[in-house]
């Protein structure tokens, strides 16, 4: 049997930030996920990316074709972290949501516009 691996205390730290803020169990695996996720993309700790790396995290998973309700949990997550657990208030307001492409309506065609009124 392997032994657990200790929790850091960056990790710990979020954990009771999340739990004071009474965030869901859901949520807060959901951010934890998040965090984990961005951190292993570079290889080192999340407490050592700043900005930038965001940025690029977030160009990299547009490119993998995430969806935008996924780019914008881990938006969230990134966002709570630097700015509650890192303390850090002027990063997160400049880690940008992803917009949902915004969809043309259907446009009935002239034959469909004149069955429609004869109906």
């Amino acid at each position: 049997m392997t032994e657990a691996k200790p929790m850091s205390a960056l990790r710990r730290r979020m954990i009771d930030d999340m739990t004071l803020r009474n965030l869901s169990p859901a949520t807060q695996r959901s951010y934890l996920h998040a965090v984990t996720k961005f951190s292993r993309h570079f290889g080192c700790p999340p407490d050592r990316l700043g900005l930038e790396d965001v940025r690029s995290f977030q160009v990299h998973l547009v490119a993998q074709g995430i969806s935008w309700p996924a780019l914008n949990q881990i938006v969230c997550a990134l966002r709570f972290f630097y700015g509650v657990t890192l303390d850090r208030a002027e990063i997160p307001e400049r880690i940008v949501y992803a917009r949902t492409p915004r969809k043309l309506p259907s446009i009935l065609s002239a034959d469909e516009v004149v069955r429609f009124l004869e109906a």
